[in-house]
């Protein structure tokens, strides 16, 4: 699966009342695989930013008048982007103004490119009621260091709401499978298979440091003791 990571920068809070995108940045995910293949532009918005977006991200008019127009890079976005999974946190602020450039241009909607669109701060909500859910707090409760950070930027932001979605996507759904018992493999019934002898590989010394490692790092995440601890104790009881 394709999935892109994508933040933008503005000039201010309203695409209607003329505000404009000055910056985009995206990280590509493959398979949840960080793949190095980004996309990040700077914009020239042919306008000034107001004073309270300027302070959140830094990008003076004077440097931006050098940058290529939105028109000058939209189809190289609409490229990167075309038929990926698209990852925003707070996704209503960033596709109003995404949408509000490409039909200025008379082209289809940024969303019409798009296989889907997951808001993090939708999932975030979900996960966490009640709770801070900044991009900050996110990769604070994650344990992912933003010490670097600043100013906002597009390309910096959407790489760390990276790892706050793998990590936010790491657990699984199930440890059990559902089998058919009338499903064969191999011309094998899986009733068969059930019935045979099951192998214990004892992991060794450089496997079991490296468990404890990831137990460690969970640890840290959830800030306390993480599930997988109670199975751990279980396993030693068997």
């Amino acid at each position: 699966m394709r999935q892109i990571v994508l933040d933008t920068e503005t000039t201010g809070l309203n695409p209607r009342n003329g505000d404009r995108v000055i910056e985009i940045g995206c990280v590509e995910i493959r398979n949840r695989m960080l793949t190095g293949n980004n996309f990040h532009r700077y914009i020239n918005p042919e306008r000034d930013s107001h004073e309270e977006a300027l302070a959140v991200h830094g990008l003076t008019t004077e440097f931006l008048s050098s940058k290529p127009k939105f028109a000058e890079i939209v189809h190289e976005l609409r490229e990167y982007i075309d038929g990926a999974e698209v990852i925003i946190h707070n996704a209503p602020f960033d596709l109003g103004f995404l949408n509000h450039e490409f039909k200025m241009l008379g082209l289809p909607e940024f969303v019409s490119h798009c296989s889907n669109v997951i808001d993090t701060l939708v999932t975030a909500k979900e996960m966490r009621p009640g709770k801070r859910n900044s991009l900050d707090a996110l990769c604070d409760h994650y344990g992912i260091s933003n010490g670097h950070r600043k100013l906002h930027g597009a390309l910096l932001d959407a790489e760390l709401l990276a790892d706050v979605y793998l990590a936010m996507t790491r657990g699984q759904n199930s440890l059990t499978m559902d089998l058919d018992a009338d499903v064969v493999v191999e011309g094998v019934s899986l009733d068969a298979v059930a019935l045979a002898e099951v192998i214990v590989v004892q992991a060794s010394a450089d496997e079991a440091a490296a468990h404890d490692e990831l137990l460690k790092g969970l640890d840290k995440q959830v800030k306390g003791t993480s599930i997988w601890r109670s199975y751990e104790v279980s396993a030693e009881v068997t």
